[in-house]
């Protein structure tokens, strides 16, 4: 019988009240571009994604992320910005605070040990908003979105006719 196989990601996963406040900024994009707004129960920021990996890999990811650091940080979303080849649009932070730089990089080596790589491209902390937008969107916030980081997660994502479905295996929360 083969292995199952899960889709994972290491993510910033938002507590309600952030879910909250960006889920309308979602629809409002959606709309503006011809997209489809992310679901508010699909928010998250992804910090490290690991593509299709065998089940049996969950307990050594999970001891692995046990040994990263995380200090509590603030995280503001302050642009909205798109990737019109992919249509995605997002919420991006002009600024990557150093604790979140520390945090992948740390996700990376650990990651790393287990001979997973993580893609070459510079990390740029965003949240998608809106996938197969028609049309780009692009501006500043007038205020930002500020989120207060605590944890990090271990996320399964799984697809069915409705869409994307994501499933929190595991949290590590900061360190005091």
């Amino acid at each position: 019988m083969p292995d199952t196989m899960l889709r994972l990601f290491f993510a910033l996963w938002p507590e309600p009240a952030t879910r909250a406040a960006i889920a309308p900024l979602a629809r409002d994009v959606g709309r503006e571009t011809g997209g489809c707004a992310i679901a508010a129960d699909n928010v998250h920021m992804t910090l490290a994604f690991l593509g299709e990996q065998p089940a049996e890999i969950v307990p050594k990811l999970c001891a692995m992320a046990a040994a990263v650091e995380l200090s509590a940080f603030r995280l503001a979303f302050d642009e909205v910005d798109c990737w019109r080849k992919t249509g995605i649009a997002w919420l991006g932070a002009s600024e990557t605070p150093p604790t979140l730089a520390a945090l992948h990089g740390g996700l990376a080596r650990a990651l790393a040990s287990l001979g997973i790589a993580l893609e070459a491209r510079p990390f740029a902390p965003h949240l998608t908003l809106a996938r197969r937008i028609a049309t780009t969107v692009q501006r500043r916030l007038p205020q930002p979105v500020v989120w207060n980081v605590t944890s990090f997660v271990l996320v399964a994502s799984e697809f069915d006719r409705s869409g994307a479905r994501y499933r929190v295996l595991e949290t590590w929360p900061s360190m005091l």
